[in-house]
């Protein structure tokens, strides 16, 4: 699990919990969920600096809202965890048994197995 990101803003502590960024062509900030990654041309803000937003003049700030549905675990995420759960409380199979070498005896790694000559 990565680490909690922090607010971008010099001085605050808080915990990141939206992600801004510009689009320069369009001088529109945007302002959503999140992001899963840190990229390094947008910025992390808190509750109290994402509210707080305020764009450089002639600029249009977009929010965009999360989904509350998205917010909980969805149901391929709780399929992938009960695969995985059953993937792992698998008994593993039994190894085949090693491959037979001719006449000189049974082959296993890098040994060979002789039959001894006095038998």
């Amino acid at each position: 699990m990565s680490p909690m990101r922090r607010c971008s803003r010099s001085a605050c502590r808080r915990t990141a919990v939206a992600t801004l960024t510009y689009v320069y062509a369009d001088s529109t900030a945007v302002l959503g969920p999140l992001a899963t990654y840190a990229e390094p041309h947008s910025y992390d803000l808190c509750a109290e600096h994402s509210e707080r937003l305020v764009a450089p003049r002639g600029w249009e700030v977009i929010r965009l809202a999360p989904d509350p549905a998205a917010l909980g675990p969805s149901s391929d995420d709780l399929l992938a965890l009960a695969d995985a759960v059953r993937e792992a409380g698998r008994r593993p199979e039994p190894a085949p048994p090693p491959p037979m070498a001719g006449e000189g005896g049974a082959r296993r790694g890098h040994l060979r197995a002789l039959p001894d000559p006095d038998a």
